[in-house]
Parts: structure tokens; C-alpha cells; sequence
């Protein structure tokens, strides 16, 4: 008689122990890699800090970089994931504070960008996670077409284009930024150097 072997499932608990954690989310009980490209990783810096400047001046709650996880789906009780950034109000943290662990309530507003290494459904797989979960506000940047799509957790969607502005809608009230703020300008192209000169 074989004996059938049983996969193990991470738990967060497991994961949070691990020395290399921050670059790991759980994906039905499994390690999933998160790989963030340069480009992308300084647009997200660009977008926490304008995010982190408007919250010096508005004391609304906790902004968080990408390796903070969330443990909060609903009958998934084997997924963690971690957001490029993302916020949560005053008052719905357990004694209005971070915990040491992970975060088992969904955030308010989750921004993911766009990395080279993933796939469509990966992202369609990651908003949908969050929606379900109850995240009001999602914004998914994609650096490589320069726009940004909205989500929103009636089902609502809208893309902006790089000229157009984002806004913190009803989770950030008067936050605003130009979309172009958080992309760099673009390189010029070298002048050509004439042989006789």
C-alpha cells in the first residue's frame, strides 16, 4: 500500500518567522515570490510619498509599504497578501495600532504597480481578492502605458490616463495628485555627436 503524500500549507504564523518573509505572500496555503522590478519599485515609492505627505498634514490613519501583510479573506483562511502600499483609518485597528503580526482586516485603500514579471491574471486574481475582502479603493498603476485603474468595491471601475488625476475619493477626502507626478519624465534622447565635431 503507497502512502499518499499530503502537501503542507504555509500559515501566516509559519511565514512570519521566516528571515526572508517580506518577499512572500500565501497563495492557497503556498509561498508565492513577490518580485518588484526597479522601475516599478521606485514608482511605488513615489506614490507612498505622496500618500505619507498628505498624511502628515490629515492624521487619518496608517499608511503601510509592501512588506506589510494582510490576513483578512473571507473563507481563505490560507492567504496572505501584501499590497506595493496601503492604508487604513483611525479606529479599526485593535487598540488604534498596528499589531505585531500580520493584519486581519481588510485595508481601505490598496495600491498595487504593475511589475514586468506579472501576468494579467495574477492582478485580475490580486483585486478581486481585495474586493471581496471589502477594500473600498483600489488603485492598480501600470508604468509601462502610464495609466492607473480604479477600483472600487460597487463594482465600479475607471482607468485614468496620465494627465488625469487621482483622487482619495471618500477613503482619503482631499487627497489629489497628477497621475504624470508619479512617473518619471521622460529621458530625452542623446543628441547625435556629428564626426566633424
Amino acid at each position: 500500500m503507497n502512502a499518499i503524500a499530503t502537501k503542507t500549507e504555509i500559515t501566516p504564523e509559519e511565514l512570519l518567522r521566516m528571515p526572508d518573509e517580506k518577499d512572500f505572500e500565501i497563495v492557497d496555503g503556498e509561498l508565492v515570490e513577490r518580485n518588484m522590478g526597479s522601475f516599478s519599485s521606485w514608482i511605488g515609492g513615489e506614490i507612498f510619498f505622496k500618500l505619507r505627505s498628505y498624511l502628515e498634514t490629515q492624521n487619518l490613519g496608517w499608511l503601510f509599504t509592501a512588506d506589510n501583510g494582510f490576513y483578512c479573506f473571507p473563507n481563505q483562511p490560507n492567504k496572505l497578501r501584501k499590497p506595493d502600499a496601503s492604508f487604513v483609518k483611525h479606529g479599526r485597528l485593535p487598540g488604534n495600532r498596528p499589531p505585531d503580526g500580520y493584519i486581519r482586516i481588510a485595508p481601505d485603500l490598496v495600491v498595487e504597480v504593475i511589475s514586468p514579471n506579472d501576468l494579467a491574471v495574477e492582478i485580475d486574481e490580486r483585486v478581486l481578492d481585495f474586493l471581496n475582502a471589502g477594500v473600498p479603493l483600489i488603485w492598480v498603476i501600470n508604468p509601462d502605458c502610464r495609466i492607473v485603474h480604479i477600483y472600487r468595491v460597487d463594482g465600479s471601475v475607471t482607468l485614468l490616463r496620465e494627465h488625469e488625476e487621482l483622487s482619495g475619493e471618500s477613503v482619503l477626502p482631499g487627497f489629489r495628485c497628477k497621475i504624470v507626478a508619479i512617473f518619471p519624465p521622460p529621458i530625452p534622447e542623446p543628441a547625435e555627436v556629428s564626426p566633424n565635431s
